[in-house]
């Protein structure tokens, strides 16, 4: 057995959601700032969680500044690019 150290910036981790999130994913990438924003449906406060930790773990890996803000009353949430 030969046992080796790499760095942990080598080790990349494919989770469920990525997949699950694909549309979200693509669609962030082709954010301009500001320019339009996404509007996004969600069905439970968990939904929303979880697409609020995919654009930050977004935002981290890419070096991008997505924001969002939400429309509680219509259970929307917008993704867009700060243009500062």
């Amino acid at each position: 057995m030969k046992i080796k150290f790499v760095p942990r910036s080598d080790v990349k981790i494919t989770k469920k959601s990525s997949s699950k999130f694909r549309p979200l994913l693509d669609a962030l990438n082709k954010l301009k700032p500001g320019g339009e924003a996404l509007e996004v449906t969600y069905s439970t406060d968990k939904e929303l969680n979880s697409m609020r930790n995919v654009v930050y773990t977004f935002n981290r890996e890419s070096g991008s500044k997505i924001r969002s803000g939400k429309d509680t009353v219509n259970n929307k949430i917008f993704f867009y690019k700060d243009s500062k």
